[in-house]
């Protein structure tokens, strides 16, 4: 079986938050970079089918020079080898265009499974790893919280749906799996992985050598900025069916919850 992990490198969730002057992106300084949380339960998943029926598993990332980094770690923890994508060109991607270049890098490499993580922690599109499956045509599953290996060309998937059920669902190779967290024990790497990692081979990947057109983003940031605190407290008075109405109209018309 082969396999491919997509990782991320995004933020810690304790770095200051500071955004730069254009107000469309962060300021680096000051920010502790980590590989995404949901992404690490797909490694994890990977490397648990790998060492139960054998294969390969390959790490790929798009990112800055800092990203090589979430390879690296990826490699200490186990997988066989890296494929980074780095250029400036790629700094400003939304999730169409991450897939569209993941699936350029990936298409003759004939992976039987691809994990993701469900969503990133930075920007929670969730849309990566279905986008991939549409551009590759492979079957996919989302929500997955447990995996159940059949045979050399299917594999069986717990999604979680909405409002507490799940559900067992069979799959065709190939597959694209986007992976929940909670779905097993991300392990830490050991001091053997990471000596056995700096032999383990990466391929670098550029824009010039994916020889691909323009990609046109289909969502761009307009602007960045922390939300202002503010509260109100107001008091209703009246009879009780003059409170009620009050009530009724700031949830529905003001507040919008109702």
């Amino acid at each position: 079986m082969k396999s491919c992990v997509l990782i991320k490198q995004v933020p810690d969730g304790d770095s200051p938050v500071v955004i730069a002057d254009d107000q469309v992106s962060l300021k680096g300084e000051g920010i502790t970079w980590t590989t995404n949380e949901t992404d690490g339960y797909a490694l994890e998943e990977a490397l648990l089918l790998k060492e139960a029926h054998g294969g390969e598993v390959v790490v790929c990332t798009i990112g800055k020079d800092s990203a090589l980094q979430v390879v690296k770690d990826a490699l200490a923890k186990g997988a066989d080898r890296g494929i980074f994508i780095t250029d400036p060109k790629f700094d400003n991607l939304d999730s169409f265009g991450k897939a569209a270049i993941f699936a350029q890098v990936l298409k003759d490499e004939n992976f039987d499974l691809i994990f993701s993580g469900l969503q990133s922690d930075n920007s929670s599109n969730a849309q990566t790893g279905l986008i991939l499956a549409e551009f590759l045509g492979t079957s996919h599953a989302t929500m997955v919280i447990g995996t159940e290996w059949i045979d050399e060309s299917r594999i069986k998937v717990n999604r979680e749906l909405e409002a507490g059920w799940f559900r067992w669902t069979e799959l065709d190779f190939p597959a694209s799996l986007t992976i929940q967290s909670g779905i097993n024990k991300p392990r830490y790497a050991s001091l053997r992985g990471i000596m056995l990692m700096k032999k383990k081979p990466i391929a670098t990947v550029t824009a010039e050598d994916l020889a691909m057109d323009e990609i046109p983003a289909l969502s761009h940031i307009k602007k960045l900025y922390v939300p202002r605190k503010t509260k109100e407290t107001v008091f209703i008075s009246g009879s009780p069916e003059e409170i009620v109405t009050q009530l009724t109209d700031k949830l529905e018309n003001e507040i919008k919850v109702l």
